[in-house]
């Protein structure tokens, strides 16, 4: 695909990218881009038949017609769709895409797992040139916690297991979910220097640990 344009410091351009089915009324994505003047869908189409090259092409686009740097809130099979575009879009470290929320992946690779997931089989393992939190359920029907943890350990991402919330959705009755903006916050603030250049890995990854397990231990487990 295509080159990249210099870097550019402005705020980041959050981007939600939905799964299977898109994202209804009361999800927090679509609650998310009504609220915030710098969110918007990626309107991937096929959202019942989803089609992996289609979607990641989508997504592409997407993020090249942002305001970059961009900051990417999946949800579910949206998750696989961002780990694609990783693997077949190739990007320097933390720029177009600074961050990334991934929350509640779907697990393409399970034996049983539907027909409209199977496309985007297997998994990619390849590391995210950006950082980024994977989210999880200790109940979700869509992905074992194990293998949710599996999976961010492949793409380098911080895990935050959040405990028994279903598939993180709107049937989970999470409203706004205020845990999740502080969890993207999180993400923003791993993603850049406040100086407009990306932070080192290491840098990011420290940030991440610290500040989003305590976030999440605290809203869901207690601690």
């Amino acid at each position: 695909m295509g080159s990249f344009a210099p870097f550019d410091a402005a705020q980041p351009t959050i981007l939600t990218v939905p799964g299977l089915g898109g994202s209804g009324r009361s999800h927090w994505q679509s609650l998310w881009e009504e609220a915030r003047p710098d969110t918007v869908r990626v309107e991937l189409g096929m959202w019942n038949t989803p089609h992996r090259n289609a979607w990641v092409t989508k997504l592409d686009e997407a993020i090249r017609r942002a305001q970059a740097p961009v900051i990417l809130a999946a949800h579910s099979l949206g998750c696989l769709a961002v780990a694609w575009w990783a693997e077949l879009s190739p990007q320097p470290y933390g720029w177009p895409v600074a961050g990334a929320l991934l929350v509640a992946p779907a697990d393409v690779d399970r034996s049983d797992a539907p027909d409209a997931l199977k496309g985007f089989a297997p998994s990619p393992l390849t590391p995210l040139p950006f950082p980024s939190i994977l989210v999880a359920s200790r109940d979700d029907p869509w992905i074992g916690i194990e293998r949710a943890h599996s999976l961010a350990v492949n793409w380098g991402s911080h895990f935050v297991d959040a405990g028994g919330q279903g598939h993180i959705n709107a049937a989970s009755g999470l409203g706004w979910w205020t845990e999740g903006q502080a969890l993207l916050d999180r993400v923003i603030q791993a993603s850049s220097d406040g100086h407009g250049h990306a932070r080192h890995p290491s840098d990011a990854r420290s940030i991440l640990a610290v500040n989003a397990t305590a976030a999440a231990q605290s809203h869901y487990l207690g601690r």
